[in-house]
């Protein structure tokens, strides 16, 4: 989930109430946020350097940090989030967003060239006429930028935002591409290098106030470190020196060579491998050629936004023109309430190589119908037309009553640009319930809701199981009765390694049973090269049986007092053709007690005891009205000290002494009595 730090004491003068660390608190449960987090600028700093906490000063400014949800990106700055807030509290109407009426001549232009289309074929635009920038709105526009980029817009793989003073270049913009061997004329490489410059000459200076003091001291060891100075000295020297050479050249660069130059920012790095394969580079150009940015990578110095800019334009390059509408959308909402017309926003016109057009952005409101039975329903509680109205008024959806021809009451719902999570009638139902306040709904269990019949019965052997005492061994063994407890369960991964699954338990592999993972991504489970009989064979595979997780947690536990009685009710994998998806899932319960006295009664005892819980008796071989055991041959058990299990005809599952290789495979020293059966046969 994201989290949005906002200092406090400014975000609640725009609240126009004061309020306690708990009231804001409450606050933000009842509008379906959370606070996460209440501290300073400089706990932040000490926290990410692993300083020790101090008390905070009286002067500190507190800071808010608010978790949001995933979805709701017009929360992720603080002009969002004191909007919403002020809607929800009654003190403002639900803001109407505007597009300026001006006619298509009147508008600036973006045109795409045909070639984009190989890298990022999608550009929306649009532009924000007098705004008026502070330092907290400047860096508020810039975080929310950061937070786009690193959630709806993937790290960029999916949009670009470039912002740009309006006032520093001239329309109509082309978008392009560059093949890498051509030459790139004004690259926009100042906003990474002057940074750097400003850093570099922190240190030059540093080392220079060094070096002079060593040399006014008179002690003897400082000779000695003179020497190791002189070298840093010289180093920081070239770096400056270097750096105000790049500042000064002229700036041309080959589209690979940029590639490379941009490696040593620490910032930019991180994006290149987006377009560094690329055949084509995406370029953008205002109409004298001054290069707008070099998406997704970096913007252009020359058209860097300030506190001074009044005119803001605005693209966004994308591969998904969906998530592009969003982002631009949420970028000029958000800070359309600066502009000197507010909440309206200047469209531009794009238009392709194919001669289609289209204008950005699209503000205008999208309908939907929602009876007020389904918002009933959802929630759960009869709620009153009028008062459905004022609750959807405070999420920001403007709901209008309507009577459809059955005199059922349905709500025509006006989704703002804001909400891009509004999806579906639900989405409408759950800002409902968000406002009616989830602690007041009455807690209930839907008449619908009922467990299916194979969860139902694997909690009753679970149940069952975890209840075995000692007294199933007086019964069972005529043993005394020591102090211990039931079964305890394990969850083991449904994924092992093909090892796992079958060499360390004596098992071969008949290809026709584990379903092979094609692309595991986790070390237990990653593919590795096995020569056998000329084949390559990979071992991440999805379990057939329960045995090798419970064996490798009785491995990782060996030092755990004796016995170890552990059970687990998970499901297995099989291949199966005659399955749309090829496989098919069994629920099996399995169980090991592992200590230096088990063995095969105890398991066996276990097994009766199941048998005993859901009702079957036990018969002889040959009845099929019941269940009984036979001798079986399974490699991972003792021979002579197994035994199939035959239930109503059919054989459900064996249990056993493990083999001792089987347990040397695991690193287990003591004996272990191992149960399997599938369950799902006694429904």
């Amino acid at each position: 989930m994201p989290t949005v730090s906002v200092k406090r004491d400014p975000f609640l003068k725009k609240l126009n109430k004061t309020y306690t660390d708990e009231e804001f608190d409450a606050l933000c449960f009842a509008f379906g946020i959370e606070l996460d987090e209440v501290t300073t600028e400089k706990a932040i700093i000490r926290k990410e350097k692993h300083l020790d906490e101090e008390a905070p000063e009286d002067d500190e400014e507190v800071i808010y940090k608010i978790e949001v949800p995933a979805n709701r990106y017009d929360l992720l700055c603080f002009e969002g989030l004191v909007q919403a807030l002020r809607v929800f509290l009654g003190i403002d109407p639900i803001p109407k967003y505007t597009v300026a009426s001006i006619s298509r001549n009147s508008m600036l232009k973006m045109h795409v060239k045909p070639e984009t289309s190989s890298i990022r074929p999608y550009v929306v635009c649009a532009v924000l006429r007098g705004v008026t920038f502070d330092e907290a709105r400047y860096n508020s526009f810039i975080d929310l930028q950061d937070r786009l980029h690193q959630n709806i817009c993937r790290r960029r793989t999916l949009v670009a935002i470039g912002t740009h003073d309006l006032d520093t270049i001239e329309g109509p913009f082309t978008y392009e591409v560059k093949m890498p061997s051509i030459r790139i004329d004004q690259v926009p490489m100042q906003i990474g290098v002057e940074k750097t410059i400003t850093l570099a000459q922190k240190r030059l200076l540093c080392f220079a106030t060094f070096r002079h003091k060593l040399r006014s001291t008179e002690a003897g060891t400082c000779a000695l470190v003179i020497p190791l100075v002189d070298t840093l000295l010289r180093r920081a020297l070239w770096d400056y020196l270097r750096l105000l050479f790049v500042l000064m050249q002229v700036k041309s660069f080959r589209a690979d060579e940029l590639m490379e130059f941009y490696k040593s920012d620490l910032k930019l790095k991180k994006f290149l491998h987006i377009i560094e394969d690329s055949p084509v580079f995406p370029v953008l150009y205002d109409h004298n050629r001054v290069v707008l940015s070099l998406p997704p990578v970096i913007n252009g110095a020359h058209s860097a936004i300030t506190l001074k800019t009044k005119n803001v334009f605005i693209e966004c390059t994308a591969t998904d023109l969906t998530k592009a509408k969003i982002v631009l959308n949420t970028m000029v909402t958000m800070f359309s309430v600066y502009c000197e017309s507010k909440f309206e926003v200047e469209p531009v016109e794009v238009t392709y190589s194919d001669g289609k057009s289209y204008v950005y952005p699209d503000l205008s409101p999208y309908h939907m119908e929602v009876p007020l039975s389904y918002i009933n329903s959802i929630v759960g509680v009869s709620l009153e037309a009028n008062s459905v109205t004022g609750l959807l008024n405070k999420m920001q959806l403007d709901a209008q009553q309507s009577e459809s021809g059955d005199k059922h009451c349905n709500f025509t719902v006006s989704v703002p640009p804001t909400r891009s999570d509004i999806l579906h009638a639900c989405d409408v139902a759950e800002d409902v319930a968000i406002a009616y306040g989830f602690n007041e709904i009455p807690k209930r269990k839907p008449a619908s809701l009922k467990p299916l019949p194979l969860n139902q019965l694997s909690d009753l052997i679970r149940m069952e199981v975890q209840t075995v005492t000692d007294n199933l061994r007086r019964r069972r063994m005529l043993l005394v009765i020591v102090a211990m407890n039931g079964y305890t369960e394990v969850l083991t991964w449904i994924l092992c390694s093909y090892k796992e699954n079958f060499s360390m338990l004596n098992r071969k592999d008949d290809k026709s049973t584990a379903v092979i993972i094609g692309n595991p991504r986790s070390a237990d489970f990653e593919k590795r090269l096995i020569f056998q009989l000329v084949e390559q064979l990979p071992t991440g595979v999805v379990r057939t049986s329960l045995m090798p997780g419970i064996l490798k947690t009785v491995g990782h536990n060996k030092d755990h007092p004796k016995p170890i009685k552990i059970f687990e009710v998970g499901d297995i994998t099989l291949l199966d053709e005659s399955k749309d998806v090829g496989a098919r899932n069994l629920r099996q319960l399995a169980a090991l007690y592992c200590g230096a006295t088990s063995g095969f009664e105890l398991i066996h005892g276990l097994m009766d005891r199941i048998m005993e819980v859901t009702g079957t008796p036990f018969v002889q071989p040959g009845d099929n009205t019941g269940y009984y055991i036979k001798c079986s041959e399974e490699p991972e058990f003792l021979p002579g000290r197994q035994a199939t299990i035959m239930y109503k005809g059919k054989q459900i599952g064996t249990f056993g002494i493990v083999h001792p290789e089987v347990m040397e495979n695991f690193g287990i020293t003591d004996p272990c009595s191992f149960l399997e059966v599938n369950i799902e046969n006694f429904l």
